[in-house]
């Protein structure tokens, strides 16, 4: 996993050091909210360690920036902190921290923070995958749906315009009149049809850009090897 470690002190920042250590972790370390900020956007950290007592930008003002820029949450925020008040430790939520540990802390309740820390983080990921593969499978399911009532709504009428255009092609031909404008009307018709057969056939759509802003699913038909 990747941490971010963020402390203005040389003894807590070796403590944490050795528990992140223990825990299996390498660890980038920031000594203010300036050098986090950067490490931040460097490395997009899974877990951060963040003091909200430093000098200068405080903890809690990183803590709002990171969440600014992390609207999904991906990012967990522990905080360490000397307030313990109900309106302290409010702030500090309120701020986007995911979880906090009162200083002083000790190797041992710091390690079973960031075990919990790491159970919940892979709790996040894993609901946030199985979010994805649902919206996917509502996705792939309107798909299947359109394509059934484009199927219904389209087939229908444009079997009689094809049987239609195929008679008048035949009067025409027969009366020696030009076909030239029920021929593109067939043509037309043909490639119409086609499109309704490649919907049929989607398996997997794909997105590809229409114009500037905008995408559609590519329904380019594919020579066959």
């Amino acid at each position: 996993m990747n941490v971010l470690c963020v402390n203005d002190g040389h003894v807590a920042r070796a403590l944490l050091g050795g528990v992140l250590a223990r825990l299996g972790y390498d660890a980038s370390v920031a000594a203010d909210a300036a050098d986090a900020w950067r490490l931040y956007r460097l490395h997009r950290p899974t877990l951060v360690i963040l003091d909200i007592d430093m000098a200068g930008q405080s903890g809690l003002d990183l803590c709002r920036k990171v969440r600014e820029h992390d609207p999904q949450r991906e990012t967990f925020m522990l905080v360490l902190t000397e307030r313990d008040t109900e309106d302290d430790l409010r702030a500090v939520l309120d701020a986007g921290a995911d979880d906090y540990v009162t200083k002083p802390a000790s190797p041992e309740n710091l390690f079973a923070r960031l075990t919990i820390a790491e159970r919940r983080i892979e709790q996040d990921r894993s609901r946030r995958k199985a979010e994805v593969e649902l919206q996917r499978s509502r996705f792939l399911a309107g798909i299947g749906e359109t394509t059934i009532t484009l199927q219904h709504e389209i087939n229908n009428p444009l079997s009689a315009l094809l049987a239609h255009t195929e008679l008048m092609l035949m009067d025409l031909r027969a009366s020696g009149a030009s076909t030239e404008q029920a021929e593109i009307i067939y043509e037309q018709a043909l490639r119409i049809a086609a499109v309704v057969r490649r919907l049929a056939d989607l398996r997997e759509p794909k997105s590809v850009e229409y114009v500037a802003g905008a995408k559609m699913i590519d329904l380019e038909e594919r020579k066959e090897d």
